[in-house]
């Protein structure tokens, strides 16, 4: 019996949509996520609000926007602070959006630049920006070296207790920097700056100087020095840092590793488009 030729479906164009489906746009969408996304970006743009804020910033019940948010909290979209019943965007959203990060301009034309901080120091270096009132790890190249720091990507860490946290926090719109030191800090170490003025003193010198240094304030034996990132403003959107143990990054080394690190954080400004600024001094 012959057979009739068919066509081989492995070489058939796939499809971005079912062939069956509208090409008008409001025939296709889930009003339910539809709206619980708006919520989602609104959130993201408050960066935190309470329940009945939220509400009022969209208009919406807080019975409604309460399931909402108690659906995306179970997949760690956003998070519920217990202490200030604030909403906030969950480091699970960082997960699902780094899918994006790995081809924007920030993380990818940094790679080549942290990768070669790394090669010139002999440590770690790290791409970080700021999430709420915590470091959000964007990108890291560790070092060959068998005692090294290390900051998964979508690892927190607390601002005023980090090298790039700080650098950040010093180059804050005053309002929010009255806002962060509005709360009491936690002390990590006997090292860590924690009385809002010591620390309001130490960000000044970050300023003037160009870089900050975490001299044991997180981790006890460990030394982080970092320099900002600005965009094609001239605004600091993100840190890059060098870390490691005290017993290779040593106090009498910090100029020069700072150097290093305020050369590579210059390149990836440059790279995305920052006007070139006066080194400090």
């Amino acid at each position: 019996m012959a057979l009739r030729d068919t066509p081989d479906r492995s070489e058939r164009r796939p499809r971005g949509r079912p062939r069956a489906f509208s090409e008008k746009t409001e025939q296709n969408t889930i009003k339910s996520l539809d709206r619980a996304l708006v919520v989602l970006t609104r959130l993201a743009q408050i960066e935190s609000a309470s329940l009945s804020e939220l509400a009022q910033a969209l208009n919406e019940s807080p019975a409604t926007l309460y399931r909402v948010l108690t659906t995306f909290s179970l997949h760690g979209i956003v998070e519920h602070d217990e202490a200030t019943q604030n909403w906030r965007i969950g480091a699970n959203a960082f997960l699902i959006g780094s899918v994006f990060l790995r081809r924007t301009s920030l993380v990818d034309r940094s790679r080549p630049i942290l990768r070669a901080l790394m090669e010139r120091t002999g440590e770690t270096a790290n791409l970080g920006v700021k999430n709420d009132d915590a470091v959000l790890f964007l990108s890291q190249v560790e070092t060959h070296a068998p005692i090294r720091a290390f900051f998964a990507p979508g690892t927190l860490s607390p601002l005023h207790a980090s090298g790039i946290g700080k650098v950040l926090l010093a180059h804050a719109r005053p309002e929010l920097l009255d806002r962060f030191l509005s709360a009491d800090l936690e002390r990590f170490t006997p090292h860590t700056i924690w009385e809002h003025d010591a620390l309001r003193a130490d960000l000044e010198a970050i300023r003037a100087r160009g870089y900050s240094v975490d001299d044991q304030e997180r981790n006890m034996g460990m030394r982080c020095i970092a320099a900002p990132i600005r965009n094609a403003h001239g605004e600091v959107i993100a840190g890059l840092s060098v870390s490691g143990p005290t017993t290779r990054v040593l106090t009498e080394e910090v100029a020069a590793l700072a150097d290093a690190v305020i050369e590579a954080a210059d390149a990836v400004s440059a790279s995305i488009g920052a006007p070139a600024t006066p080194r400090p001094g």
